[in-house]
């Protein structure tokens, strides 16, 4: 015997800006860090992994509002589509 499915939950509202800096913050911590202690000749890249993640991680708190009013506008207009049919 089968049971009904239970609705799936509403997607959970996060800060995705935050999430993104506190990561950028991370890199940076570690970067810092590498540059303090010292890295040997050969592991000279965890230098350009920390600012890659640094880049990376301002660019995603850039784009990010950008992306979420972007799909946000492409969901009115969709609604606003249906209304008028």
């Amino acid at each position: 015997m089968t049971r009904s499915r239970r609705p799936d939950p509403p997607p959970m509202r996060t800060n995705d800006v935050r999430v993104a800096l506190a990561g950028t913050a991370a890199w940076t911590v570690a970067l810092i860090t590498l540059l303090i202690i010292g890295v040997p000749a050969d592991a000279r890249w965890w230098l350009w992994v920390c600012g890659a993640g640094i880049v990376i991680g301002l660019f995603g708190a850039w784009y990010t509002p950008r992306l979420q009013s972007t799909r946000a506008r492409q969901a009115a207009d969709r609604s606003a589509r249906r209304a008028e049919r």
